[in-house]
């Protein structure tokens, strides 16, 4: 019997397939909210223009920009790129709540009368951006936010996991766990400190009107970056400057409670992060094709 290959698809396209059967079993359109960079704004929106939208309709689709930030040389100095201007980078995904105040996306949502929003990140394949179980167990609970969780796999896993902070429900990104807490295990074998924040993340909207009024911290990243000095280009051989993030997870101290569903790896969490390996096109392909029985 000959063996059809399932036909290749973009990041954007998976999502969008995921929307279109949630819109068919709600007989709904849900409206579609996408972040872009500075960068790769034109980019992107000329890539939905080539492909049609995904079939998706266009008036539900907005697109907004994000922040940006300078970067800094290893002497705490500005880079400069070809043209002479200081070189600014996108300011992590925790800006997304100021942006959508900035760009009028929230009011737009409050015009809609939307009242629950579901945040992700466009590299899973299997991120389910609606979730009727999360979401009723977060209102049965009384809580403003939710996110949606996996066992972490081992203590070197690359996952911030969920944690109380001064009473507070936060994550500690993995970069910033000590070696002796990630390894920590309970009674039962697991790890303390394994709960896995996945960029599942479920807000009211009153909740992100009240974040986009506060600043959130921010994370150090360092990044191999080439640039210009005095007009001659410097090419990094080793990671040279100093990127500053803000991440998504650092507005849940702004709350009391936050609801935590544990889902399932092979189920909810297949990401494209690195180019081969663990978390590569092939092992989130396979989790995809697994999951819907290609």
């Amino acid at each position: 019997m000959m063996q059809v290959k399932p036909k290749a698809k973009s990041l954007f396209e998976i999502l969008a397939d995921t929307l279109k059967r949630a819109n068919e079993k709600y007989k709904v359109i849900i409206p579609w909210y996408i972040m872009v960079s500075k960068e790769n704004k034109n980019q992107t929106i000329a890539f939905f223009e080539e492909n049609n939208y995904f079939s998706y309709p266009k008036e539900q689709i907005k697109f907004f920009e994000q922040g940006e930030m300078p970067l800094l040389g290893e002497n705490k100095q500005f880079l400069f790129n070809k043209e002479g201007n200081i070189m600014l980078a996108s300011d992590g995904n925790g800006s997304i709540y100021r942006s959508m105040k900035e760009k009028g996306i929230l009011q737009d949502m409050k015009q809609k009368g939307i009242e629950w929003i579901f945040i992700g990140s466009v590299d899973n394949v299997l991120l389910k951006m609606i979730e009727p179980v999360l979401l009723g167990l977060t209102i049965k609970q009384n809580n403003q936010i939710a996110s949606k969780t996996i066992v972490k796999i081992s203590p070197e896993e690359r996952v911030g996991v969920f944690c109380k902070k001064n009473g507070k429900p936060s994550v500690i990104e993995y970069t910033e766990l000590p070696k002796e807490l990630a390894e920590l295990r309970d009674e039962n074998g697991e790890l303390t400190y394994g709960e896995s924040h996945i960029m599942c993340n479920l807000f009211s909207l009153s909740a992100l009107e009240k974040i986009a009024k506060e600043t959130l911290p921010y994370h150090i990243a360092i990044k191999k970056i080439n640039y210009y000095k005095e007009g001659k280009l410097v090419e990094a051989k080793e990671p040279n400057c100093y990127k500053f993030e803000q991440f998504i997870f650092d507005s849940f101290p702004f709350f009391e409670n936050i609801t935590l569903l544990r889902g399932k790896r092979e189920e909810d969490f297949a990401p494209v992060k690195n180019k081969e390996g663990n978390d590569s096109p092939e092992t989130a392909r396979k989790l995809y094709e697994e999951y819907w029985k290609i």
